[in-house]
């Protein structure tokens, strides 16, 4: 499992992320039409999966902000944002903030992703959430970056992220 916090208490997650060189694994996410998304709808582009806790927080929002703005800089990339959070919430969110260069994907059918990723908190008030964590793909679906944010509340290293596809 891995240790982290929530301002400053003790948090775990279920494990450690896949690691950079390995191919992602797959998944089966709810995209905000309540379709279907799997990791092989995506082949073809770079990826960055933007994964956090609920859209309701102000870390998560401020990740989903940032990488809109940078996602119209990055050729041949999605960019997802993941959680749990009703598929509703999260294009309610986007809407209403202007926000259109992500697409929404939630975990909250079944948990799938959050297991196959070990991102899935294991105990503490957000025990059965998302982890706050950036993963990279590239056009294979090979991890290419990770980072599995330490302290709950902290925003994730946007910089490192954007230069791992640039690389």
């Amino acid at each position: 499992m891995a240790i982290l916090s929530l301002k400053g208490n003790t948090i775990h997650s279920k494990g450690d992320l896949p690691q950079v060189g390995e191919k992602a694994p797959d998944f089966e996410l709810a995209a905000s039409d309540l379709s279907d998304k799997t990791l092989s709808d995506y082949k073809g582009h770079r990826v960055i999966m933007n994964i956090f806790h609920s859209i309701d927080t102000g870390t998560c929002a401020a990740s989903v902000r940032a990488f809109n703005k940078k996602a119209s800089e990055l050729p041949n990339t999605k960019i997802l944002c993941i959680s749990k959070d009703l598929p509703f919430a999260m294009s309610r969110f986007c809407g209403a903030e202007g926000i259109d260069n992500v697409e929404v994907l939630s975990d909250f059918r079944d948990g799938n992703f959050g297991e196959a990723y070990n991102l899935t908190y294991i105990d503490g008030p957000i025990r059965g959430l998302l982890a706050r964590s950036i993963i990279i793909l590239d056009e294979d679906g090979t991890i290419l970056y990770t980072e599995q944010v330490q302290e709950v509340v902290e925003e994730p290293n946007y910089d490192a992220a954007i230069e791992a596809l640039r690389a």
